[in-house]
C-alpha cells in the first residue's frame, strides 16, 4: 500500500538543486498550493524554472487552502508560533492524512502530523 506524502517547498528547492542523497519515496505525493506560490515567486526565476517547476507539480496533487485548511492553520500558527506559510503546509499534510517531508526541524517537532526529512548530500 503506497503512503501519502505531502512534499514542503524545501523538498522541492533540494531536489531542484539536485542536493538530495535520496530520491523522494514512492507514494501518493501531494503539495499545498502555498508551496506553488513560494516556488514561483523567487525573485530571479527564469522561465526554463518557471516551466521545470510547474511540469513536476502537475504530477503531483495539489492541496487547496480551503476552510478546514484554515481553521487548521489558524490553531496551528498560535499553538507553534509558525509562520502562516508553514502552518498551511502542516494544515495540508494535517487534512490528506500525510506525511510531511521536510527538512525544515521545526516542523519535524510538531507531533500533529507524521513527518520524515531526506538525507542531504554532504550532511
Amino acid at each position: 500500500m503506497l503512503v501519502d506524502y505531502l512534499l514542503d517547498t524545501n523538498i522541492f528547492i533540494l531536489l531542484f538543486d539536485n542536493c538530495l542523497a535520496e530520491e523522494v519515496p514512492d507514494g501518493n505525493l501531494s503539495y499545498s498550493v502555498i508551496t506553488e506560490i513560494e516556488l514561483l515567486s523567487f525573485a530571479g526565476l527564469t522561465e526554463a524554472d518557471k516551466k521545470l517547476i510547474q511540469r513536476h507539480l502537475r504530477q503531483l496533487q495539489t492541496v487547496p487552502l480551503d476552510q478546514a485548511v484554515c481553521d487548521k492553520a489558524i490553531l496551528l500558527r498560535r499553538q507553534y508560533r509558525l509562520k502562516t506559510p508553514d502552518a498551511i503546509v502542516v494544515a495540508s499534510a494535517w487534512k490528506m492524512n500525510a506525511c510531511l517531508l521536510t527538512n525544515d526541524q521545526r516542523l519535524m517537532s510538531i507531533d500533529q502530523v507524521e513527518t520524515r526529512s531526506l538525507e542531504v548530500k554532504g550532511a
